[in-house]
């Protein structure tokens, strides 16, 4: 290769050098991927609100007369209610979640009534004096809901658990024969529990809620008074039937225990190095000539 050939060639190696580099140069670097907010995950956190009951009684039993009584009245139980929760969220699809949650609540709902009573003779009229209190609440249930992004509306329901205590107070000894004679009765129910709600993730892995559930916890019945009435075939028998709404705010906290996706290396930019002047034009060697004629001698 002559010399000429060889300046041509190293001239152009170094053009294109240049110019790979300055195309190395001028590509973006991508951006790291934005992560996708989830509700996925196991969370804990804690509620508090305001509920309202209603516990109607239906009583019945014998006066201190001997005579047949009956009737009815109506207990409306209100106060706070607050506790803590745990559950777990699994986000199907990008708009699907289903979960399990358990709560337990302490309250403060009681009511007090001063009860009139009289026999179907109306010979005894008389006054007892009701007292119902619930104390502690608790819940276990499924709940699916529709995520909007960082919103979440969803239904939940299932079953319920309540301790409440009953006082009856025999005012002026309308069965006993003795006033101020009283029973207190514990009860423990349980009952379902439907309703909904919405949180909004105020953070990754932080997020509030407000809810609203209505419970039913059945029926129970007492019977007060046992060994203290007067006759033989003296009796007092009261059956309750509690139901509660509920309103609350709260708060909880996920769990990230999923593997953040791997980032990717940014790309090294090459910067662009000196630039060389081309060198002289290259002419590519033509075809060989032909022999001449031989030479005389």
């Amino acid at each position: 290769m002559s010399p000429k050939t060889s300046l041509a060639c190293a001239g152009a190696l170094a053009a294109a050098a240049t110019l790979a580099g300055t195309a190395f140069a001028a590509e973006p670097v991508p951006p790291p991927p934005v992560p996708v907010f989830t509700w996925t995950g196991l969370y804990v956190g804690g509620q508090i609100g305001y509920a309202w009951g209603h516990d109607p009684v239906s009583w019945s039993g014998i006066s201190n007369d001997d005579d047949l009584a009956a009737s009815t009245f109506r207990h409306t139980p209100q106060g706070v209610i607050g506790g803590a929760h745990v559950g777990y969220n699994l986000q199907y699809n990008p708009w699907l979640v289903i979960g399990l949650e358990g709560n337990v609540d302490g309250t403060s709902l009681s009511n007090t009534l001063a009860v009139p009573v009289n026999d179907f003779v109306g010979d005894t009229p008389g006054t007892i004096t009701s007292r119902s209190e619930a104390d502690v609440q608790g819940s276990v249930r499924g709940r699916i809901g529709l995520a909007f992004d960082r919103v979440l509306i969803y239904g939940t329901g299932g079953v319920a658990f309540s301790g409440f205590n009953t006082t009856i107070v025999d005012t002026t000894g309308f069965f006993t024969g003795s006033p101020l004679t009283n029973a207190t009765f514990t009860n423990t129910r349980a009952g379902w529990t439907a309703g909904g709600g919405i949180e909004y993730a105020v953070a990754d892995n932080w997020w509030v809620r407000a809810e609203y559930r209505y419970s039913n916890f059945g029926t129970t019945t007492d019977f007060p008074f046992v060994g203290l009435l007067p006759f033989p075939n003296s009796f007092v028998f009261l059956q309750h039937h509690l139901t509660e709404n509920q309103v609350q705010v709260g708060f909880s906290y996920r769990f990230d225990w999923t593997v953040p996706a791997p980032v990717a290396e940014p790309v090294p930019v090459v910067a662009p190095g000196p630039a060389v002047p081309p060198g002289p034009p290259y002419f590519p060697p033509g075809p060989p000539l032909p022999p001449g004629p031989p030479k005389k001698s």
